[in-house]
């Protein structure tokens, strides 16, 4: 489909695009069609579809706002092309790293589990956690019935429960109940007259209830008994006891969901009952996180060494400080001093060491034949480790007291997060975590199972919610991630995975005439759900979208309904439009792209694979996630690929249990590896080095001269040419992040920022260095003619061969260079 017969309201037309590295190029999209942009790594793709395309569609995004509003906003800076014509609303799906917030799972990124709150909400049946049984509520008419239905002819003491299981003396409480007009409480299951004075022992757990009538059950419109569960209700908070006379076991009745046999009751069910971000529904012992950090007694102790050779790690080697004074007046107690080892030390004492005491005692020195009088005064190691942890405004202080701790699975919930009585609501067998553990492919059988074991009732509330939650786990298992479970922390997600659960996410919102960006969505996908990720595309495209993907996937290009492919080289070199439009028309150019589609250039095979060394590491028994005891054998010396299926085990393998083993062996790192049985081999290597996916430009001064370090190289060399020695200019006259050297007016930056008020700020180059960072005298050191902002100018590929002369700034470059990064300059 040549480019002309794109009609002008089925495209959108970018004239004059120079973000980056673009060379003013024009480009017509068609609307409504899957497009591929491709081209090398560096050739401006994303220049190009996110720079340019979708930074004007939120540029014009903003600028429906108010004046007013858009002062609040961030700075969204107008992409350098000359005009954009038919933009539709942008939707951007890229490869940023998912949310960090530990709170942050599946189920919430899709809003899947907001469903299923609400369902639990709305359709579950509630269950006591003490006896299994059935919840129950009653209306004040329908307990009247009850009791007198259970109860007729018979005498009965009617009680409003006050105090379950707390401890107390109460004289508060029976004077307030005295003063209502009360005579008689049942404490402890005794029924006994109100005195005055009356208290309780208040070390003791007490059950208190009110008597609030004693009275024979007659049938009729009884309104005595009427009034009296009035009252009881009001008294009890909604829940009540009947007690027949001579009985000790007395019924329960509430309003509230209760239990009929022990009289626990739950608050009636609301979304927030099912949410661990929710005080009403997190677990208080985790606070919704399903893990909790725990003194480790082996990081705190070192049982061979004495406390005064740092057997106490968080203190280290002995010194005159108050803390260990007071450890020496314990010794005087217990019978032990600083030259004993830990594992000599009583038991007694190393409990007050650890948790403290505030007492005093008497010791009699036996040589001196005196008494002295001591008292300690010790918050305890494990308390005061736990109290900064939790409580100190320092990052630095909580790292060093998070690391005497491990994390472990939070013992009340059991890693659900919920409080137990939101554990306890069920539709059919299954409480909410139970479904948030399941894979999203059992999620979706159970879905559609469900419905035929719901009552009528239930079945009116729930159709219309279990039809969107089979819709939005359906698109889950659309793009392949059918193995994932809605409680899976989204901080685990590789960066594949978080993309197409965003995709998921967008072909559930079901908007229609939106564009679509996405930046290499078949990343981390593995070739057998390539289909999927593809065909989900083609839906979004289908309900009326258009759909733009930055991609190098053989699959998706053949797909596509239009391709651009964007060269021929990468960097300065590229920028420029070497062929466009169909498969077909993209195969009958000689760009690189098609070269490589049509087999013209292939990646070689080697003849000859490396022997390696010969050493080993091995792993043996790893089960963390889903692994089944899995043992790994790596040769050494060696280019070794771990592969498999999306979701197979292979970063619980490598990411989560070796790397964390290696870590912790080599740099005592506080990240516990996963569960495995042994690891041998360390002695056969001396470091392990983690290349992850996490960006590596936090700030807008990081560059890539900074961030390998061979600017320091350069500023060495420029410190050490004849000039800088006859002005006394040391290295750091040469860097931009300090004074002396930098230009001062725009302090190293390069650039000025012009606030604009409501409008986004604006860029301007440095009026006084016109950009270069340094001032007039620091430029005037050079190397071969060139200066210091001359040298960051350059790309990677001119200065391998300025610097080749000198081997520490040359090997740093020239490793750049080989990994494909020639064509970046050194200061962008």
């Amino acid at each position: 489909m040549p480019e002309q017969e794109i009609l002008e309201d089925e495209q959108i037309e970018v004239l004059g695009a120079r973000v980056h590295n673009l060379k003013n190029i024009d480009v017509t999209i068609p609307r409504n069609k899957l497009v591929v942009i491709t081209g090398l790594s560096g050739s401006g793709k994303s220049s190009l579809a996110f720079d340019t395309i979708y930074a004007e569609g939120q540029r014009r995004y903003i600028e429906t706002f108010s004046a007013y509003a858009r002062q609040f906003l961030g700075n969204l800076e107008r992409p350098d092309v000359d005009k954009i014509n038919g933009l539709s609303p942008v939707i951007s799906i890229e490869q940023k790293t998912t949310s960090k917030n530990p709170r942050s799972t599946v189920g919430t990124v899709t809003e899947i589990y907001d469903f299923l709150r609400l369902l639990f909400a709305r359709a579950s049946v509630a269950y006591s956690y003490k006896t299994g049984e059935k919840m129950v509520s009653y209306t004040d008419e329908k307990i009247r019935e009850l009791i007198v239905e259970n109860f007729e002819g018979k005498s009965i003491n009617l009680l409003a429960p006050l105090i379950r299981s707390r401890k107390g003396h109460y004289r508060e409480l029976f004077q307030h109940i005295a003063k209502q007009g009360f005579v008689k409480v049942r404490v402890d299951g005794e029924i006994r007259d109100i005195e005055k004075g009356m208290l309780l022992d208040r070390y003791k757990t007490h059950d208190i209830e009110v008597v609030i009538d004693r009275l024979k059950v007659t049938g009729g419109d009884d309104k005595r008994l009427k009034e009296s569960i009035n009252t009881a209700m009001q008294q009890g908070q909604g829940v009540l006891m009947v007690l027949e006379h001579e009985s000790d076991t007395p019924r329960f009745y509430s309003r509230n969901l209760m239990c009929p046999t022990t009289g626990i009751s739950y608050p009636e069910p609301e979304p927030n009952t099912f949410s661990f971000n929710s005080p009403k529904g997190a677990c208080p012992r985790c606070n919704g996180l399903g893990q909790i950090s725990k003194i480790d007694l082996d990081k705190i102790i070192d049982p061979e060494k004495t406390i005064k050779k740092g057997g106490l790690l968080p203190l280290g080697d002995y010194k005159q400080t108050w803390i260990f004074n007071q450890i020496e007046i314990i010794g005087d107690k217990y019978d032990f001093d600083v030259n004993t080892k830990i594992k000599d030390i009583p038991k007694e004492g190393m409990d007050v060491i650890l948790y403290g005491s505030d007492e005093a005692f008497e010791v009699e020195n036996k040589n001196l034949g005196v008494t002295r009088k001591y008292s300690i005064n010790f918050e305890g190691l494990v308390n005061f480790i736990n109290s900064q942890s939790e409580e100190s405004k320092s990052k630095s202080i909580k790292r060093w007291a998070e690391g005497f701790m491990n994390t472990i699975t939070c013992p009340d919930c059991n890693g659900d997060r919920l409080r137990l009585e939101s554990r306890h609501f069920k539709i059919g067998d299954c409480n909410i975590s139970g479904l948030a553990r399941m894979s999203i492919n059992r999620l979706y059988d159970w879905l559609n199972s469900i419905q035929e074991q719901l009552d009528d009732s239930q079945k009116k509330i729930a159709t219309e919610i279990l039809k969107e939650l089979r819709i939005r786990t359906g698109f889950l298992l659309d793009v392949g991630l059918d193995y994932l479970s809605l409680n899976r922390p989204a901080r685990s997600l590789s960066g594949g995975e978080a993309q197409r659960i965003r995709l998921a996410t967008q072909i559930g919102s079901q908007l229609v005439n939106v564009l679509y960006i996405l930046d290499e969505p078949s990343i981390g996908l593995h070739q057998r759900d390539n289909h999927k990720l593809i065909d989900s595309l083609k839906d979004l495209r289908d309900i009326g979208n258009s759909v733009i993907v930055v991609e190098h996937d053989r699959d998706m290009i053949e797909n596509a309904d239009y391709i651009y492919d964007i060269g021929p080289y990468a960097g300065k070199r590229g920028g420029q439009v070497v062929a466009h439009g169909t498969h077909n028309d993209i195969l009958n150019s000689d760009s690189l792209t098609a070269q490589y589609l049509k087999g013209k250039k292939d990646i070689l095979v080697p003849d000859k694979r490396r022997k390696g060394s010969g050493k080993k590491i091995t792993l043996k028994g790893a089960q963390g996630n889903n692994l089944k005891k899995v043992n790994l054998e790596l040769e050494l010396g060696q280019l070794i690929v771990i592969t498999g299926v999306s979701g197979s085990g292979k970063s619980t393998l490598i990411n989560e249990t070796l790397y964390p083993a290696l870590s912790r062996h080599f740099y005592k790192s506080v990240k516990d590896p996963l569960p495995f049985k042994s690891i041998n081999g360390l002695k056969n290597i001396d470091k392990v080095i983690d290349i992850d996916q996490s960006p590596i430009g936090r700030t807008p001064r990081s560059n890539p001269a900074t961030y390998t370090g061979v600017l320091s190289n350069i500023r060495e060399l420029f410190a050490n040419l004849p000039e800088s020695k006859i002005r006394g200019y040391k290295p750091g006259r040469f860097s931009f992040n300090v004074k002396g050297g930098r230009c001062e007016t725009c302090e190293g930056a390069g650039i000025r920022v012009i606030e604009m008020n409501f409008l986004p700020d604006v860029y301007v180059p440095c009026e006084t260095c016109q950009g270069k960072r340094f001032n007039r005298e620091t430029l005037e050191v050079r190397y071969k003619g060139k200066s210091i902002a001359d040298v960051l100018e350059m790309s990677v590929n001119t200065a391998v061969g300025f610097f080749e002369n000198i081997p520490k700034i040359f090997n740093k470059l020239k490793t750049l260079q080989d990994v494909g990064l020639g064509y970046i300059t050194l200061g962008q």
